[in-house]
Formats: C-alpha cells, structure tokens, sequence
C-alpha cells in the first residue's frame, strides 16, 4: 500500500434524490448490472482509494439494503435535499478523527469518470496541505482531491448545491489541475435524457 492509500479517503457523494429523473434516487440507478453507487464505489477502490466513505440520503435505507458495499463507512446525510453542501459536510465530518490526511470526492452520478481519473488526482497528493482536481480541457470537475488543512474552511462554505465551489473559487492559486480529459468524460446523470450513458 502507498502513502497516498494509506492517507487520503475516497469520499463518494451518493445522496442525490434525482428529482429531474422522477424521484428516483441516483444511487440505485442501474448501471452495468448493478447499483451505480456499488460502480462508483468500485472506481474508487480500482484509482487506489482503499478506505471508502459514502454519503447516503435519498432512499437510504434501500440503498443500504440493496447495493453491495462491503467494507465501506456508509454515512447518512439527512439534510440531503439542502444539496451537495450538507453531504460534503456531513462525509468530511466522517473522515474526523479516522487518520487521514486527505479526502478524493467523487459524485455517484458521473460514471463516465473511471479508475484513471481517480489514480491521477491521488497521484497529486503530497500532504494535508494539498489541494487538487481534476480538469477537462482545462476546465477544472470531478473528483476533487481535498487535504485535512482545508476541511474545515470546506465545512464552513460548502451550502445547497454547491459544494465546496466558493472555496475552490477563493483558493484557485493553490489548486493542482491534474488533466484527465484523455481517459475520462464529466457527464452527470441528471435528466431522463442522459439515462443514454448507463449500460
């Protein structure tokens, strides 16, 4: 096991209630024969992410019941329909006290980003310090490699949708844009059209 396994957490944010897909929470989606939170799951442990935390909110309960997440910290959000804030906050607020350094967020409805992307933004961890993502020509997406130093300023910022976004916009100096266009794509499963992209 390297250093970056050992110290920096895979943080999967699988709460999402998919209202724009009918109510259907996206975390029991399916996705190459199986829930695409146990897919997102899988990306993460294959990038190099040994230690797992996933936030849960819509429809828990039958995500606990029906997706296969041995050996994962399950985490319930119960604000969840405030938006990706709470469940940021809620999964950094996991990884408290657990040892690492570092956390590599990921989205459970961006299956288009595979196991590369995930290993290339670990690969730019170098402390509690370090603060990276993953970009798309350039322009910077998922996942998003956060050190301990900024969890708290994370906490403190990260409100309704948009996550930790007002940080990453005041931090952008120290942010390392690790380029992953080549081996991934950032869609996001959010309406019955982009359905197209689950197998």
């Amino acid at each position: 096991m390297t250093e970056n396994e050992e110290q920096v957490a895979g943080l999967l944010l699988a709460a999402g209630g998919g209202r724009r897909l009918g109510g259907r929470p996206k975390a029991l989606l399916s996705h190459r024969g199986r829930p695409l939170v146990e897919y997102a799951v899988d990306v993460l442990r294959s990038g190099g992410c040994t230690r797992v935390h996933v936030v849960l909110g819509a429809e828990a309960a039958a995500v606990r019941e029906r997706a296969v997440l041995p050996g994962c910290v399950l985490v319930d959000n119960p604000e969840w329909e405030t938006g990706m804030g709470g469940s940021l906050r809620a999964g950094l607020a996991s990884l408290a006290g657990t040892g690492a350094r570092a956390a590599l967020v990921s989205l459970v409805d961006q299956p288009g980003i595979g196991p590369e992307a995930v290993a290339r933004v670990l690969a730019a961890y170098e402390s509690a310090a370090s603060l990276a993502s993953a970009a798309y020509d350039g322009v910077r997406g998922h996942p998003v490699l956060f050190g301990a130093d900024h969890w708290a300023g994370i906490t403190a910022t990260a409100t309704g949708d948009r996550g930790a976004r007002a940080y990453l916009k005041a931090h952008a100096d120290a942010i390392t844009l690790v380029e992953c266009g080549d081996v991934a794509q950032a869609y996001d499963i959010d309406t019955e059209g982009d359905l197209i992209h689950l197998e």
